[in-house]
């Protein structure tokens, strides 16, 4: 028997899957391997590489909120993260926000390594996602609203069980979910699709996904997140170095309008022969490379490690005026933290070119004002990135969008 939602088509409504060929997608495609490729090595050194990751996934928090339309500072998350999260209605419940999503995309990145196999396109997956995140909330915060403004509880990673409507789109029925959602992993999870068109599978899977819609709410969360799994098996993420939810956030009006122009219905018999308009596909596929290319590309003109160091001096003399002394050994002593990855503290007097008393100072001057880290008294030394130097040493990364730079 044929399942078939309320319009009469079967599940092949959401149709086609998958764009026909276009060269502007293959030649995004093959910029973004490359370009990826050379972000990895940008930095020299694997502990800093790291440092900037954990940098980068807390951003990722940030636009992932301001998508949604919540806005947390680096300075709130920072504090979030600490557990120092403070009772103040809005503020509170935008940090928790930003924790959750940090905490699952950490606990998703773990899984993705010691889960080869995984099968990230599969029900599985996408419902593990959602609870992952809501189950890190507080109660009071796993709540949401329909449009009529009822108010009900979000079930943490299980389909929604009431029909919605999303602007002018109608996603399936709640009870056709499943096959749906089979169907997704089907196409998505094909071992088949080319190396060389695995990227428009991810852009197309993203609009795909968000088109079915399959949660009462958190869609868009979990959807992102499920694009990241993606472009981590891809080998495109940059060892972590970039994020795609900056650029939709930097582009959140045409993100939305190139989803809604995606889920409309084919406009004649020119724009495909599936029951969704081909054409609209292809469109956010081109926009999804491009956005995602564009931010690769911010990421490693940020990442040039002596433009890094630059600014590292910069915001040493420039933005610390309270630091009276020391200045030039302190600079030396972040910029060969930011280059090496780990300084042993016996190096010091020779990294700085002072005498061990004076030259503790220096480290005590540097560890006292967050710039350096350590695991212990006598531990190594290891660069710092706290909130309040991010726009010093990374301008730009964080920016009060949504609507475009």
């Amino acid at each position: 028997m044929t399942v078939r939602d309320k319009y009469g088509f079967e599940a092949s409504i959401m149709e086609p899957l998958l764009p026909e060929a276009h060269p502007k997608l293959a030649e995004l495609s093959r910029s973004i391997f490359t370009e990826a490729g050379a972000l990895c090595s940008s930095l020299p050194s694997v502990i800093v590489r790291q440092a900037v990751a954990v940098l980068i996934r807390e951003m990722n928090s940030y636009y992932s909120n301001l998508i949604e339309g919540h806005k947390t500072l680096p300075r709130d998350i920072e504090r979030a993260l600490a557990d120092n999260t403070p009772d103040d209605g809005k503020k509170s419940e935008n940090q928790h926000l930003a924790t959750a999503h940090i905490l699952t995309e950490c606990k998703m990145e773990q899984r993705l390594r010691e889960e080869p196999d995984l099968n990230i396109h599969a029900e599985e997956f996408l419902c593990w996602l959602h609870r992952s995140f809501y189950e890190n909330l507080p109660e009071e915060l796993q709540y949401s609203r329909t449009q009529s403004g009822k108010k009900y509880r979000i079930e943490p990673g299980k389909l929604r069980t009431f029909n919605v409507d999303v602007g002018a789109h109608t996603p399936p029925e709640h009870n056709q979910l499943q096959n749906y959602l089979a169907r997704f992993a089907d196409v998505y999870g094909d071992k088949n699709i080319l190396a060389t068109n695995s990227l428009v599978a991810i852009a197309s899977a993203h609009h795909r996904l968000a088109w079915i819609h399959p949660f009462g709410d958190g869609n868009g969360r979990v959807v992102r997140l499920y694009s990241h799994a993606a472009l981590i098996r891809q080998k495109v993420d940059g060892l972590g170095l970039w994020t795609l939810s900056r650029g939709l956030a930097r582009f959140r009006d045409k993100y939305y309008a190139q989803l809604a122009a995606a889920d409309r219905q084919r406009h004649d018999d020119y724009d495909g022969r599936g029951n969704i308009s081909a054409s609209g596909l292809t469109n956010f596929c081109i926009f999804f490379l491009e956005t995602a290319l564009d931010q690769i590309q911010f990421m490693g003109k940020l990442l040039e490690l002596p433009n890094l160091l630059a600014r590292i001096e910069n915001h040493v003399y420039r933005e610390a005026p309270h630091i009276t002394r020391h200045k030039e050994q302190l600079c030396r002593l972040l910029k060969a933290a930011a280059t090496e990855g780990e300084i042993k503290r016996s190096r010091v007097p020779e990294i700085v070119g002072l005498k061990p008393s004076a030259a503790r100072q220096v480290t005590g001057l540097a560890l006292k004002e967050g710039l350096l880290r350590t695991t212990s008294v006598k531990g190594p030394l290891f660069i710092a990135f706290p909130a309040k130097v991010l726009d010093s040493y990374f301008p730009r990364l964080f920016l009060d969008l949504p609507y475009g730079e």
